[in-house]
């Protein structure tokens, strides 16, 4: 879209009551935050939240977390920014190097970079659901991950767990394997009084029913990996939420956007928008809550959806 359309958007998202706003030095190499920038040096500061994610790329550094190359990141970011001060930081990725060797390093730089104003606040990513029983509970793959979370929660301490959550993931709810509590991630954050921010709660617009079953992907997308099976089970599994609440695009959004909302009320949930448009559309879908028995349709028709994807593999 173009730069004055992207920065229109961006306004309108604002005058609606839009008041965090995520963004990441690789999204489009920084001219993404540069547009935000543009829309920030229109409004008042204090009216919105900036979260930046870093360390998707290292640079020439031997590590992106390293402190001469997390320093950097941080600073282009906001001269991007046009501002002087990150509300969070977030880390894009858990590798701190070999045997962790540059963990203690980035713990004093992000501490550094507080005293220093440059940020606020630090983030975390983090699984959606934290294994008590692990041996049982999942994968190996899944423990692991569990694991790696909790130690790293512990040492950095975040203001923030950063989480993809939408229809297609199961939704958060305890249960019981051998008698212990299988916590998710949004009832450990509140128990530790840590916020929570969804990310990807149109699982890269396939609840939004805009891809045909046709639709390719290319090299480098993010999305390269869905297939033609998995855009066919989608446009079926969707049919019965289309029949009930309407075929436009813009309701099959405002339905999986009150989906996280209804389960994670307490969470900050960032969705993306490509028009000023799509953004008065969005905020339209949100001014009613879903009734329960709406609530209970929709809920049964992705847990279909989500067992055709997982038959799919």
């Amino acid at each position: 879209m173009a730069d004055d359309s992207a920065v229109d958007a961006l306004l309108s998202a604002h005058a609606l009551g839009a008041t965090v706003y995520d963004t990441s030095d690789t999204y489009g190499l920084g001219h993404s935050q540069r547009l935000l920038g543009r829309m920030l040096a229109q409004v008042p500061r204090e009216s919105v939240r900036i979260t930046c994610t870093v360390g998707a790329f290292k640079g020439t550094g031997l590590n992106a977390y390293s402190s001469l190359t997390l320093h950097g990141q941080v600073e282009q970011s906001l001269e991007n920014l046009g501002v002087s001060c990150l509300d969070v930081l977030t880390l894009h990725h858990t590798d701190f190097g070999p045997r962790d060797r540059y963990l203690e390093e980035a713990l004093e730089t992000l501490q550094a970079l507080r005293e220093m104003g440059s940020i606020k606040a630090v983030g975390l990513r983090g699984p959606t659901r934290l294994v008590a029983n692990s041996a049982t509970a999942c994968g190996v793959g899944d423990r692991e991950s569990a694991a790696r979370f909790a130690y790293l929660f512990q040492r950095l301490g975040p203001d923030v767990i950063c989480t993809p959550f939408n229809a297609l993931i199961p939704p958060p709810a305890p249960e019981t394997v051998d008698g212990e509590d299988d916590e998710d991630i949004f009832s450990f954050a509140r128990r530790h009084r840590v916020t929570t921010m969804i990310c990807k709660p149109l699982a890269q617009g396939l609840l939004t029913g805009a891809y045909a079953p046709g639709t390719v992907f290319g090299p480098g997308d993010v999305r390269s990996g869905i297939t033609a099976p998995v855009l066919e089970a989608v446009k079926e599994g969707l049919q019965p939420l289309r029949d009930r609440f309407g075929s436009a695009a813009g309701d099959l959004v405002h339905i999986a956007l009150r989906y996280c909302l209804k389960r994670c009320p307490d969470s900050i949930v960032l969705a993306g928008f490509t028009s000023s448009q799509q953004v008065i559309s969005n905020y339209e879908g949100l001014s009613s809550e879903l009734s329960d028995e709406d609530d209970d349709f929709a809920d049964s028709a992705y847990g279909a959806l989500r067992r055709a994807l997982e038959v799919l593999g």
